[in-house]
């Protein structure tokens, strides 16, 4: 009997050749279970910085660390075999300079595994991606809404609304790809707006409130399976786990209460 052969890892270059193909399906993932359930259906599993909110419970992304999210990219790695596995760079840990994200970054490729950063900005971080890529760090870029500066930007708020404002968003994703970025995140954008990018690019463009036509899609995993709270209007719940796991933690609480459980099948005798 032969031995099945490994499954190998969706890469780099395959997913820089999606663009105007086959949209590339995103996801987040922040635990091993997730990432297995994840990485059947989707060529790219995101370990957001999201997951401050999502599973820290911090009021935004600033306060996650790098720690943080070597710790849940660990995790994820070890849950997938087949997605390709993008870590965000967390707040503070690239913006002083080229050298510092370089540092980090290699840090996190190095502890993880992982095959990519993701980094947020237009046209300003366009000389830290370049430094990062001729050194061999492959980088997803993110323009649009950019959730780390919500503090700069007064919260989250939807960009393009004023079509006097593209030009500088379009330039912003034509710099990150001429720096050699090999995907953007287009997030919290006008469809317009989205659209224009996705055409002015040679590389994919990955869309979260955007438009259908961007190269993919991306979704925070706890949010399209109803396991948050309120979520932003681009939200489709493909699913509502939040009530039925309330409750299965409703009917475990009676059963403690009323001493039906344990029941015969769950002791040892």
């Amino acid at each position: 009997m032969s031995a099945q052969a490994p499954v190998k890892r969706i890469t780099v270059p395959q997913i820089a050749a999606r663009k105007g193909e086959v949209p590339i399906v995103a996801l987040t993932a922040y635990t091993a279970p997730m990432a297995a359930l994840v990485d059947a259906h989707a060529e790219v599993i995101l370990v957001g910085d999201s997951l401050g909110m999502v599973v820290h419970g911090l009021p935004s992304t600033i306060g996650v660390t790098l720690e943080m999210m070597i710790l849940h990219g660990q995790a994820v790695m070890r849950g997938s075999s087949r997605a390709m596995v993008v870590i965000d760079m967390p707040f503070g840990s690239y913006e002083e300079s080229p050298e510092q994200a370089f540092r980090n970054a290699a840090r996190v490729l190095a502890e993880t595994g992982a095959a990519a950063v993701k980094l947020e900005g237009g046209a300003r971080m366009a000389p830290t991606i370049r430094f990062l890529v001729e050194r061999g760090i492959p980088v997803m870029a993110h323009v649009g809404l950019t959730p780390q500066a919500t503090l700069v930007m007064g919260g989250f708020r939807t960009q393009g609304k004023d079509q006097a404002s593209w030009d500088a968003h379009v330039a912003d994703a034509v710099a990150v790809a001429e720096a050699g970025a090999f995907s953007v995140v287009v997030e919290g954008v006008y469809e317009g707006l989205a659209d224009r990018i996705t055409d002015s690019v040679p590389i994919p463009t990955i869309g979260i409130g955007a438009s259908a036509r961007c190269d993919g899609q991306i979704l925070v995993l706890d949010d399209m399976l109803g396991l948050s709270g309120r979520v932003p209007r681009f939200v489709r719940k493909f699913g509502d786990l939040g009530p039925r796991a309330d409750e299965a933690i409703a009917a475990y609480a009676a059963a403690v209460r009323d001493r039906s459980f344990p029941a015969e099948a769950q002791l040892y005798r």
